[in-house]
């Protein structure tokens, strides 16, 4: 086949227009603007942190607590929380009893989204007759007892659980759990003998070789006031009747440093009704009302909300410690309250409660 001298030319441009073009880009890629025979195929997510640091979980929690009397005043409504939505971003969280009527409660706040849930009342989650572990946090335990298990006063036929082992600054060590487990309320008297397992464990028996301890010191709760923060108290006990670590089908020994609460925080908690179960942070700076049977509803402050698909936690496992899902097991919270169905609850800071009581987690 012949080739005339203007396709020779033509051939010739179009092979250099080429070698140039290739040229051009390697040079470009060894200046790190490109990289040849590379392309860049990754999605990179930014991965925020939803605390109370976050600038827009700031606007919301501000936006919240502008609204939450109005809210609270509601009479299907039992708690507001700082949350995210469906799409993955800052809302209002209102919990509610029962379903609320259309329009009652609106859509969004000051541009903030507002998410309802149905939650039904929350309860103080004491006592229980629910069994069935193969370790069995109900039981009596050997000396020194683990944490996770069974406890109460000798003033009340009821049980709840030992949430940590803690400590003062002049090394003094206390068992830590609720004001409604171990003060019974407010109505326990200082130096009452505290049990493990609980009253409600032993057929309302009371046997003096279950004293770990006696009450020290509670934060008395308030039912005529908005402004409880923690429902909280602490038993005198020693090294010999007191453990720091759960059983050994629970996390094991807590952090003895602690953490604040996040959205979207992978949790664990061990209780004396439910044992070892996990769930997931879904609201912080919660307004909840807590209803505690005969004595009444109390409503709290800067709490944090615990969602998961199963049971959380159940009447029995108040006092509970919950710690993060990881190696490290920081305490975050002690767990007070729940949802009937369990599989949403409620817990003070951590950080509220030991600077209240002037104590630390004893722990790893």
């Amino acid at each position: 086949m012949k080739i005339s001298f203007r396709q020779y030319a033509k051939y010739a441009l179009g092979f250099l227009v080429f070698i140039a073009a290739f040229s051009l880009i390697y040079w470009v890629g060894s200046t790190g603007f490109l990289r040849p025979g590379v392309v860049e195929a990754k999605i990179i997510q930014e991965t925020a942190v939803f605390d109370k640091a976050h600038p827009e979980i700031r606007a919301v929690m501000a936006a919240q607590h502008r609204h939450t009397a109005k809210l609270m005043a509601i009479p299907e409504v039992v708690g507001t929380a700082t949350g995210l939505n469906e799409a993955g971003r800052p809302a209002i969280l209102v919990f509610a009893k029962e379903k609320v009527g259309a329009g009652v409660i609106p859509e969004s706040l000051e541009g903030v989204p507002v998410v309802v849930q149905v939650t039904g009342d929350i309860f103080a989650m004491k006592a229980s007759p629910s069994k069935g572990s193969k370790i069995d946090p109900t039981a009596r335990f050997n000396r020194p007892v683990p944490i996770g298990v069974s406890t109460g006063n000798e003033g009340e036929c009821s049980a709840g659980t030992i949430g940590a082992r803690v400590k003062d600054s002049t090394g003094n060590v206390y068992a830590l759990s609720n004001n409604h487990v171990y003060a019974l309320e407010n109505t326990a008297p200082i130096d009452s003998q505290v049990l493990q397992p609980g009253l409600y464990d032993t057929s309302c028996v009371f046997d003096p070789n279950n004293v770990i301890g006696q009450l020290s010191a509670f934060v008395p709760i308030n039912f005529a006031s908005s402004n409880n923060t923690v429902d909280a108290a602490i038993a005198l006990s020693s090294t010999d009747f007191l453990g720091n670590a759960t059983p050994s089908n629970g996390y094991g020994t807590p952090n003895s440093t602690t953490v604040s609460p996040s959205i979207y925080q992978s949790v664990q908690k061990y209780g004396r009704t439910t044992s070892l179960t996990k769930g997931t942070i879904n609201g912080i700076n919660a307004t909840v009302t807590v209803n505690y049977g005969s004595s009444g509803t109390a409503t709290f402050v800067n709490q944090i909300i615990v969602g998961s698909s199963t049971a959380f936690i159940k009447a029995g496992d108040s006092g509970s410690l919950l710690v993060t899902y990881d190696a490290n097991r920081y305490p975050i919270g002690l767990l007070f309250a729940g949802s009937s169905s369990g599989r949403l609850a409620v817990a003070n800071q951590i950080g509220d409660v030991l600077n209240t009581l002037h104590v630390t987690i004893d722990g790893k």
